[in-house]
């Protein structure tokens, strides 16, 4: 796959960018006649409700229409100063053949952006889908042969990523890594990618978004209501199973009672747990046994560490992989349910003593991806603009939910590279930059 990825490189890299986005124009506009098919496949292949899976869909039609029309803007004459007596100029280039591993959660969405992002730009790539939602990959695969990308552009190569993951990441022809998922794969990957292989001529670039321990702070002088409502969506949306899900809610003390309180309402309100394929379902099961039982282990730990106030094991008298939703009360900051990332629907509620406590908490983690501060006082929200270490901040709402172009996403720290897709930046991660300099006269 490398191979062939490799020497379709020679011929796509030289493809007019223009012609390149008109690939990813017509994907879109497919995407988008065919939006429920998609969003079915991760219905069905990975228990996302309706709501979900179609938000997934139109993210992916989003990064498609998003990155063809950056791909013309870097294409387009870009503004150098003029020495006198030169004619100067900067031009982008394609870089080579990349190893793309996206994640199970957005098997559409991440899958889809990652991929024609290095497209785009005239690279190829060789795409490897999590384990767990190879058919939703497949499906965008056999979109992109429709719309008549040349056959070696993308080369689909499902399988384990101990054995195709480390092999695409290791191989000398691999120029760039492209990877979302856990902390410790990204790390291995990216210690993986730094070992120069024999007949290598070039250091690897890794693209890595590697997840978080999300925090939303909620002041004493916040609307309560309103943050209830963040924090129950942040926190149970798709089973809490997003990188950018809040899984610890950090509240000053002085309103916790309150705030508890109405988030209890909230999530006995709306999170209805069910089938996702039905209508109004809320929360479906997880996404594997696998992932069931490392839920459920973090929830008897937090039964150990503090005060279970709803949820706390699996959902009975149904089949299948369904957790409740799990609230924990006075957890300790430095607990494990307040620093490990668990990836399911499980909550941290934290005290502080003030504000200031209160964004001291949200940054002692080792992550820096995602979070949330509800406040009405303009004087503590510029403190979270200043100094709440997060990669994208969100104020007065919820924590999920970034939209392509408007909130560019990624994340500091073990939250990986601070990639920002879907943004303005993302397509020089896939770009290397040449100037010329021509002597007039």
């Amino acid at each position: 796959a490398v191979t062939t990825a490799y020497a379709t490189f020679q011929t796509w890299s030289r493809v007019p960018p223009a012609e390149r986005a008109a690939y990813l124009v017509e994907a879109a506009r497919r995407m988008r006649e065919r939006r429920n098919f998609f969003s079915a496949w991760m219905v069905l292949e990975v228990g996302k409700s309706w709501g979900e899976a179609d938000a997934d869909t139109a993210e992916a039609i989003d990064f498609l229409e998003f990155y063809a029309r950056e791909m013309l803007r870097y294409a387009a004459p870009q503004p150098v100063h003029q020495m006198p007596g030169e004619h100067d100029s900067v031009v982008y280039l394609p870089i080579g053949v990349g190893a793309v591993i996206p994640p199970w959660n957005f098997p559409l969405a991440i899958c889809v952006g990652m991929t024609v992002a290095a497209v785009v730009c005239g690279n190829t790539v060789v795409l490897k889908p999590a384990s767990d939602t190879p058919g939703i990959a497949w499906q965008f695969f056999a979109l992109m042969e429709e719309v008549g990308l040349p056959a070696g552009v993308i080369n689909f190569l499902s399988g384990g990523g101990g054995v195709v993951g480390d092999t695409i990441v290791r191989h000398a022809k691999t120029r760039f890594i492209s990877f979302t998922g856990s902390r410790d794969v990204g790390c291995g990957i990216n210690k993986l990618a730094a070992e120069v292989q024999p007949g290598q001529i070039w250091l690897k670039r890794v693209v890595a978004e590697m997840g978080g321990k999300d925090g939303i702070v909620i002041d004493d002088e916040a609307d309560l209501d309103a943050a209830a409502l963040g924090v129950a969506q942040s926190a149970f949306g798709f089973c809490g199973q997003k990188c950018s899900a809040c899984s610890r809610a950090i509240v000053v003390d002085k309103v916790h009672d309150v705030f508890v309180e109405k988030l209890m309402a909230q999530i006995e309100k709306f999170v209805k747990i069910g089938d996702p394929a039905e209508y109004g379902t809320y929360m479906g099961p997880v996404s594997s046994e696998r992932a069931m039982n490392t839920i459920l282990k973090y929830i008897e730990v937090g039964k150990t560490e503090g005060k279970l106030l709803t949820g706390g094991g699996r959902v009975e008298g149904r089949d299948g992989w369904f957790v409740q939703p799990t609230v924990f009360d006075d957890i300790a900051p430095k607990a494990r349910l307040a620093q490990e990332e668990i990836f399911g629907p499980v909550l941290a509620i934290i005290r502080a003593k003030d504000f200031d406590d209160a964004i001291a908490i949200a940054n002692n983690t080792e992550y820096g991806l995602t979070g949330a501060c509800y406040s009405k006082n303009p004087a503590k929200i510029q403190k979270a603009r200043e100094e709440f270490f997060v990669g994208n901040l969100y104020l007065n709402r919820k924590c999920t939910g970034a939209m392509v172009g408007c909130h560019p996403f990624g994340g500091f720290n073990m939250s990986g590279t601070d990639s920002k897709a879907g943004g303005r930046d993302y397509l020089l991660l896939f770009l290397q930059a040449k100037s010329i300099a021509e002597k007039i006269g």
